[in-house]
């Protein structure tokens, strides 16, 4: 087979929405096109993937180069939420965004609340994109805290910038690694559903990011529903697909108070997906 052959078949498994029982090209189609077969067929882990090479540029211009109707209603909330739970706040309290990305907005939440916040990413490229935006976040930023600015908690925020600057601490580590009880608030946005294949993964991520609060943290948490994988920048990442019913029975082990909701758009992010899931709640106490 041609390398024109090789680059229809590579075309062939991209657009197949990554439902691999779709997939209908043969074997050896799929070998000339550089995929292995074996590893296409089985149920890829979190390791299984190239995470240090994530395109976070590219990721960052898709989803945040402007406000969605999405991100701002999850905003809305999210400040609904936090602002009401700031009395209860420890003195100092410590936020932890877990696999931050190249998304600031959950970050950017927590800024009026928190002395000090941890941005954790297993992507050693995402890490060096949060070093260099917390030195000077990019202008495109400003319309997502101009949104927050509508509670006055974020009003009292006189410098973004510079407070994020300063209290954020930006470091490469795995969600896997979170130690117990150590964060007075916390955030996890469109992370444990979208690490890996394996709905074991899934649940143990959601687990170690809830133990990882203080008894009566709050905290929000964001998922794509029903997803079934992403590119970025023309590589696949994996997901598992969830809906509401299965972040709240993960969750419900971890936190109390919940509240779990759908946000829905008519103009979708892209395709193989069912539309964002936002949690809310406070960390139960563990034995």
């Amino acid at each position: 087979m041609g390398s024109s052959a090789a680059a229809a078949a590579r075309r062939a498994i991209r657009f197949a929405r990554f439902d691999l029982g779709r997939v209908t090209l043969t074997r050896r189609a799929i070998r000339v096109a550089g995929f292995d077969v074996r590893r296409l067929s089985r149920t890829r882990r979190n390791s299984d993937f190239p995470w240090d090479d994530f395109d976070s540029e590219w990721y960052r211009a898709h989803n945040y180069l402007r406000l969605r109707d999405d991100d701002a209603e999850i905003m809305r909330r999210v400040a609904t939420f936090l602002s009401g739970h700031a009395a209860s706040l420890p003195a100092a309290p410590r936020g932890l965004d877990i696999g931050s990305g190249a998304n600031l907005y959950p970050a950017m939440a927590m800024l009026p609340f928190c002395a000090d916040i941890d941005l954790w990413d297993f992507s050693a490229s995402n890490v060096r994109w949060l070093q260099a935006q917390r030195d000077y976040y990019d202008t495109h930023w400003d319309v997502f805290w101009n949104a927050y600015r509508k509670f006055a908690a974020y009003r009292d925020v006189t410098n973004p910038r510079e407070s994020l600057g300063r209290k954020s601490h930006v470091a490469l580590r795995s969600i896997f690694d979170l130690p117990r009880a150590n964060w007075d608030m916390g955030t996890m946005f469109f992370v444990a559903e979208s690490l890996t294949q394996d709905p074991k993964e899934f649940w143990g991520a959601v687990r170690r990011f809830g133990r990882a609060l203080r008894p009566g943290a709050p905290f929000a948490a964001a998922f794509m529903a029903h997803s079934v994988g992403y590119t970025v920048g023309g590589t696949f990442f994996p997901a598992v697909a969830v809906g509401p019913a299965e972040v709240e029975d993960c969750l419900s082990l971890v936190a109390e108070q919940l509240t779990i909701d759908m946000v829905e758009t008519e103009t979708p992010l892209r395709r193989g997906y069912g539309g964002m899931i936002l949690a809310t709640g406070v960390a139960r106490a563990l034995s």
